[in-house]
Parts: structure tokens; C-alpha cells; sequence
């Protein structure tokens, strides 16, 4: 396994015994909150269940029915505020650790080479193009390929995986667990294909012309520009968590680093340059500790790495000597009437500038939307693609799942992949349904 020094995974894996331990305290409720809690369906009691009898194989089959992309999720879900959290033992007891027996599972399979799980249904001869290799579009391509039907995948850059891959800090999912998911679906059947990015080497005028159905999991874009002098010396939030997992001997990480944003992307740069050298570690966010948008927990653990936040703060100019960062300019702000994200807007406090001693800032401030949608002549809402309750957009035939459509509410990991099953089966129902 690639491991990356400061970063490795940050809860160790459990031991056989501990599995055993822990499984068995299970009281494998019936209609289980747990299960309803998590986004997949996954039927939790049963795959515990066959921990606690030792059979791994059965419980990783259990996962994967429902999610097969149950590696990345047993690391990456925010389990406090789904299965965990929703376990009938967290109130007076200690809840079961539900992610980190799926990990339990799920790395036994993978340290056995994923053996032959499923079984993919003869071959329906109906061929499926998947934009974009990220949870949502690995999910669908493994579902479609399970019933038989032909699913290429393209993907602009030369890794599968998303964010999983290039965007979520190896602390909590190492660059090999993302891949080894990617060659999971590969061997389904499906064909990928990396370095073909639509609009330049992929036409919808190809994709109609080759394909019966396609399925568009693009994900979001880069990250929006704050508009302020000296931003050109700001560095990239996901680019630095991406060099972080496949270039760390040149990633550069200051001694006082500011981090411009507050969501969990943010806390993972912050913990990134913390863990890696940095003395001092600042966040800064426009709005107050109740409007930010990273999970209470991923704030508790922020914290107590040693990370500083400064709330009611907003950036305007980034110091500079010779390209040289020495400091981030910032103004106090107030919070007044809600604006269209349903969170108070912040406003600037009359002569309130002050400047933060910075030699590194990063900002993490979300993700534009992508063009995408634009180049498909699909209808979008809010620059989001939308779908309907088959997640089938206003295009016949293109489908679409991802952050791509998530219109309201936080994006997960989990919510696209349970996207891509449900498009799948949606899909195969049209492509199969009898003329």
C-alpha cells in the first residue's frame, strides 16, 4: 500500500479479535435504524451478523449488493451523522463501529483479490457510455455491467476514482483503496477509457451515435476565484490535498498557513499542513461557527490537531514581496438576513481591516459548477444538472447522478454512489423494458 508519512489512515484497522469483540455486541435490531440511516440501504445487522460467524466473504457479498463501492465508504462516510449515529446504543451506551467493521470485511476481500462475488447476467447487446470515473460513475458502469449490458467509462484524467483518488486526504483514504475499487469495476467487464474529456476529444454526436443510453457523473469544478488582489499566490485547496496523496516530496508547505474557507475540504488542508510542518494553522471564514458547513466531528478533530479558527472573518488581499506570501489583509464581518444558501450573509464591519501573519494561503471555497450540462443541451437548475425521479435529465436517454445534480443539501461520497445504483437500474429497466 502506498502510505504517505504524517497521513497515514487515521484509525488503525481492527484485529480479527476486536472484529469478533465488536460484532458480537450487536443487537441485530429488527427494521434496524442503522440500515435506514445509511444512504445505500445497506443491510448492516446481517453483514455484522456474519462477522460475529466468521464469514467474511458472505459479508463483504452483503456490503457490495448494496454499495460497491464499500472500501471507500467504510472510510469516508460520516458515520456520526448516519449508521453510527442512528445506533440504538450511542444513547446510553457506546454505538458499534459500524465503518470500521465494514472496513473489517471489505479489506479481507480486497487482500483476497475481490474473488468473483457476483455473477454479471448474460449480455443484453446494449452498449452505455459513463462521463466521469468518480463514485456516482463507478457505481452505475458496476450496477449496468452486473446486468449484462456493455458501459465504457471516460474520464479526463489518467486515475479513476474522483475525489476518492485526488480529493479526500489519505488520513482518511489512502490513493490504494480508491484504485483498488477502480480495477474491482474493471473487472465486472467494464472498459475505461482515461485522458478523453467530453467536449474536446468526445462529442454528444459520438456518444448518440455509438450508444443506446448514457449517464453523466461529472462531479463540480474547479475551485471559484474570491476576486481579490494577490490571489495569484493562492494555492488551490484540492490541488494541495491531490499533491499531498501522489507528490508529497514536492508538495511545500509554509510555517504560518492561512486556510480560506470552513468546510471538510478545508479542514483536510488545514490538517494536511499541520501534520506536514506547518507551526501555525489558521482558518478563516466570512460566516460564524454555526453556519459553517464541515461535520461537527471533522470540526472536534480539527481542533484538537492544533488548528486555529478565526470566524466572522473575510480575506480582501493577499500580502506579497516578490511573489512571496507575507501575510493575508482581512476585514471583521457581521451576519444579516439570509441569502440563497438559507445561511445568514455576512457583511463587512466598518474599519475593521487587520492583517493575519501568513507565508502560505489555501483556499477551499467549494467548487464551480461545471459546463458541461451546457455542451448536452440539458436543462439545469441553480447551474446543477436536473433530473427526475429516475435521474433521467430533460435529455431522452442522458442520465445523471453526482454532485453534479445535488441541487440542496451536503454532498457525500455515499449519496453518489447510491445515485449511480439507482440511475442504473432505472436505465436498465428503459434499456430492457419490451418493445
Amino acid at each position: 500500500m502506498h502510505l504517505v508519512p504524517g497521513l497515514e489512515e487515521q484509525l488503525p484497522a481492527l484485529t480479527p479479535q476486536e472484529a469478533i469483540v465488536e460484532s458480537n455486541r450487536c443487537l441485530f435490531c429488527f427494521d434496524a435504524p442503522c440500515t435506514h440511516a445509511c444512504p445505500t440501504h445497506i443491510d448492516i445487522p446481517r453483514f455484522i451478523k456474519k462477522i460475529a460467524t466468521d464469514n467474511l466473504l458472505g459479508s463483504a457479498k452483503t456490503i457490495l449488493e448494496a454499495n460497491l463501492l464499500g472500501a471507500t465508504c467504510a472510510r469516508v462516510c460520516p458515520v456520526q451523522e448516519l449508521c453510527e449515529g442512528a445506533c440504538v446504543l450511542g444513547s446510553e451506551h457506546r454505538p458499534i463501529p459500524i465503518g470500521r467493521l465494514q472496513r473489517h470485511s471489505m479489506d479481507d476481500a480486497y487482500a483476497r483479490g475481490v474473488p468473483r462475488i457476483f455473477k454479471t447476467a448474460a449480455r443484453t447487446g446494449k452498449k452505455i457510455a459513463v462521463i466521469g470515473a468518480g463514485p456516482a460513475g463507478l457505481s452505475c458502469a458496476g450496477e449496468l455491467a452486473k446486468r449484462g449490458h456493455a458501459v465504457t467509462v471516460f474520464e479526463r484524467r489518467d486515475l479513476g476514482g474522483g475525489l476518492s483518488t485526488y480529493g479526500i486526504i489519505s488520513l482518511r483514504e489512502p490513493v490504494d483503496i480508491a484504485l483498488a475499487e477502480v480495477e474491482m469495476i474493471r473487472a465486472l467487464g467494464v472498459e475505461f477509457r482515461a485522458g478523453v474529456e467530453f467536449g474536446r476529444e468526445l462529442s454528444l454526436t459520438e456518444l448518440q451515435v455509438d450508444f443506446d443510453a448514457v449517464f453523466v457523473s461529472a462531479g463540480l469544478g474547479a475551485t471559484p476565484l474570491l476576486g481579490i488582489p494577490g490571489e495569484e499566490s493562492i494555492v488551490d485547496g484540492l490541488a494541495y490535498i491531490e499533491q499531498s496523496k501522489l507528490d508529497l516530496r514536492n508538495l511545500q508547505v509554509g510555517r504560518e498557513v492561512v486556510v480560506i474557507g470552513a468546510g471538510n475540504t478545508a479542514i483536510d488542508c488545514a490538517t494536511i499542513a499541520k501534520r506536514q510542518g506547518a507551526e501555525r494553522v489558521t482558518i478563516v471564514y466570512r460566516r460564524s461557527e454555526a453556519e459553517m458547513s464541515a461535520y461537527g466531528h471533522e470540526y472536534d478533530f480539527a481542533k484538537k490537531e492544533g488548528v486555529e479558527f478565526r470566524f466572522l472573518t473575510q480575506p480582501v488581499e493577499v500580502m506579497t514581496d516578490a511573489k512571496r506570501v507575507t501575510g493575508l489583509v482581512c476585514v471583521s464581518t457581521e451576519l444579516g438576513e439570509p441569502d440563497g444558501s438559507g445561511r445568514r450573509s455576512p457583511r463587512e464591519v466598518p474599519d475593521s481591516r487587520f492583517v493575519l501573519a501568513a507565508d502560505q494561503v489555501v483556499k477551499a471555497i467549494g467548487q464551480e459548477k461545471l459546463s458541461i450540462a451546457a455542451a448536452l443541451g440539458i436543462v439545469t437548475e441553480r447551474g446543477f444538472i436536473q433530473v427526475n425521479d429516475n435521474f433521467e435529465t430533460s435529455v431522452q436517454g442522458i442520465y445523471a447522478g453526482g454532485d453534479c445534480i445535488r441541487t440542496r443539501g451536503a454532498s457525500s461520497t455515499v449519496m453518489a454512489v447510491q445515485d449511480g445504483k439507482l440511475a442504473a437500474a432505472a436505465m436498465h429497466s428503459r434499456l430492457t423494458w419490451p418493445i
